[in-house]
């Protein structure tokens, strides 16, 4: 059993109404991509998709000390891999419903939204995100603005 995979159990079990399954598949596609020198700082489970009602896109998103890995085991044949970098990070947007949650983050070249999440986790991802996001990002020199010029 790896890393990924235990970390994204317990945040279940922390979570239980977060909708999630076949996590060590999805785990395992997670692991099976991390460098040598990545070393995973947080992992949560969720839906990436928009829709309250499709259950079938389950993920596990682990974040590491070199940025952020979102995989997906497909039901029949491939999986999906979405990776963030930290220059590439623009926003983190937390939604809060009646039962679920959802979170947006932007990017530069995507919106990801995370959803089906327990309510009672919004605070603990937004939090282990935005942490990590901030001081992965003083390490990038900032942009210049050439418009202000």
């Amino acid at each position: 059993m790896g890393e990924v995979y235990k970390k994204a159990l317990a945040f279940k079990k922390r979570y239980p109404m977060t909708v999630a399954w076949r996590l060590k598949k999805n785990s395992a596609r997670v692991e099976e991509h991390l460098n040598s020198d990545e070393i995973v700082k947080y992992v949560f489970t969720g839906q990436k998709n928009n829709n309250p009602f499709d259950i079938l896109s389950t993920c596990v998103i682990a974040i590491t000390n070199k940025r952020i890995l979102i995989g997906r085991d497909r039901v029949v044949v491939g999986y999906f891999l979405d990776s963030i970098t930290p220059d590439l990070f623009n926003d983190l947007k937390v939604l809060s419903g009646i039962i679920w949650g959802k979170v947006h983050i932007d990017t530069v070249k995507e919106f990801v939204t995370i959803s089906n999440l327990d309510k009672k986790s919004l605070r603990e991802i937004e939090k282990e995100v935005s942490t990590y996001i901030m001081l992965e990002k003083k390490k990038y020199p900032p942009r210049n603005d050439k418009s202000k010029a």
